[in-house]
C-alpha cells in the first residue's frame, strides 16, 4: 500500500469514526413550545359543585436533548397571568397570596425526568418536578398517545394531571373549594431557530 493510498484508508477510518461518536446536541434538535398554539388550563371544584375553569395564557418552554436518545420538557408558566374564565374577581384570588401568590412566586415551572421519544407519540406518564410557590415536589402528568407522526409539530402533545393544592400551601378556602386541581397541557411547537 503507498503512502498516498494509507493516507486515503486512514481519513476514510476517521470519517467513520466521527461520524458514528454521539454528535452534541444542536439548536435545531430542540423544539420550542408554541405559546400561541398551546394551552394551559386547569379546574377548581367549589364545594357546592360549581366548576370553575382557569387558565394560564403566557407561557414558555423546549424539549431537548438530554443524553442516550432521551428527552427533557421544560416548562415555564406565568402565575401573574392565571386567570378564571369569565370570574374577574375569583381571577385576583387566584392570583392573591392564599393561591398562586403572583406577587412573591411570579413563576410556576415544571421539569420532566428524561424520556423515550416514544413516550409522545404512544402516551403514558411523563414524571418531573412542579415549582409552585416556591415548594417543589414531584408530580406525574398523563400524556394521551398522538394522533400524528410527528407530535408537538404536526399535532399537539395533550397531557392531564391532578394536583393537591394542600402540597403547595394553598389551602386557604378550603370550606369553598375541593383540594384538588385538574390541570391539563395542550403543546405545540416549532424548531428552534439554527445559532
Amino acid at each position: 500500500m503507498t503512502g498516498r493510498t494509507a493516507e486515503r484508508w486512514c481519513c476514510a477510518w476517521l470519517l467513520l469514526l466521527v461520524a458514528c461518536l454521539p454528535r452534541p446536541a444542536t439548536a435545531l434538535d430542540v423544539t420550542r413550545v408554541d405559546a400561541q398554539d398551546s394551552e394551559v388550563g386547569f379546574v377548581l371544584r367549589t364545594r357546592w359543585g360549581q366548576r370553575l375553569e382557569g387558565r394560564i395564557p403566557v407561557l414558555s418552554g423546549d424539549v431537548r436533548p438530554v443524553g442516550a436518545g432521551l428527552r427533557q420538557v421544560r416548562l415555564r408558566l406565568s402565575a401573574r397571568d392565571v386567570e378564571i374564565v369569565g370570574h374577574p374577581r375569583y381571577t385576583q384570588l387566584t392570583r392573591d397570596e392564599a393561591f398562586f401568590d403572583a406577587d412573591r412566586h411570579p413563576e410556576v415551572s415544571f421539569v420532566s425526568d428524561p424520556f423515550g421519544p416514544e413516550l409522545v407519540r404512544t402516551g403514558g406518564a411523563l414524571v418531573g418536578v412542579l415549582q409552585l410557590r416556591g415548594v417543589e415536589r414531584r408530580e406525574t402528568f398523563h400524556v394521551e398517545p398522538a394522533p400524528c407522526e410527528q407530535p408537538m409539530r404536526e399535532c399537539a402533545v395533550v397531557a392531564a394531571g391532578v394536583v393537591n393544592r394542600g402540597d403547595y400551601a394553598m389551602d386557604r378556602w378550603s370550606f369553598a373549594l375541593g383540594e384538588r386541581v385538574q390541570f391539563r397541557l395542550s403543546l405545540r411547537g416549532t424548531e428552534a431557530a439554527a445559532p
